[in-house]
């Protein structure tokens, strides 16, 4: 049996940028990107792609085509940085590559 992936969240200044964007979604759609999130902790890979950096996206085919991003650290836990829809992709990968490269600087720092 293959281990199970940490997941942990991003957070900047005590708040967690990916779960004030889940916390905002109706219930059905929540549930939805849960369920994606597990089978990504379960080892599920088949819908990520990388967006550069480091740092990939959960394609999720559901409502607006929601979208997670996040970043590997190391081979076991995965950081998530936020979400979002198809709609808004090219800014929201912006803004997911801004955090991951915030989260990696933090790391480095506080070595």
């Amino acid at each position: 049996m293959v281990p199970r992936i940490e997941i942990a969240e991003y957070s900047i200044d005590g708040r967690s940028p990916f779960r004030e964007w889940h916390d905002g979604l109706d219930a059905r759609a929540a549930a939805t990107v849960s369920v994606a999130i597990g089978r990504l902790a379960d080892g599920n890979t088949s819908n990520v792609k990388s967006i550069g950096e480091g740092a990939a996206e959960l394609k999720i085919n559901r409502g607006p085509g929601y979208r997670v991003y996040f970043g590997w650290d190391g081979s076991v836990l995965v950081i998530l940085l936020g979400g979002g829809t198809k709609q808004r992709q090219q800014s929201d990968i912006s803004v997911a590559l801004r955090r991951w490269r915030d989260y990696k600087a933090r790391k480095r720092n506080e070595g």
